[in-house]
């Protein structure tokens, strides 16, 4: 989504965006450069509170890689039988 920075150097948050992050008038942001894009970045009243639970999963992440790596396995089952079927 293009925008237009004012004379003023402001820039509008279309209303979408501030309903989706929480953004209200008086809301502090960040403006941050990651080497060449500049993002906003909403501040944290209290870091520390806000930012817990925040690397938290539904499930383990230990518990996903074990998954993937057996659907993987019976994956590459499959195809080593059909290539068994295969061969003369």
């Amino acid at each position: 989504m293009a925008l237009t920075i004012s004379s003023k150097g402001w820039v509008v948050i279309p209303v979408e965006f501030r309903k989706k992050y929480g953004l209200k008038a008086g809301d502090a942001v960040n403006i941050v450069d990651y080497g060449g894009v500049l993002a906003l970045v909403p501040v944290l009243e209290d870091p520390v509170i806000d930012a817990r639970g925040m690397l938290l999963a539904p499930e383990s992440v230990t518990a996903e890689l074990v998954d993937e790596h057996r659907q993987e396995v019976a994956r590459n089952g499959q195809r080593k039988s059909r290539e068994t079927v295969d061969r003369p």
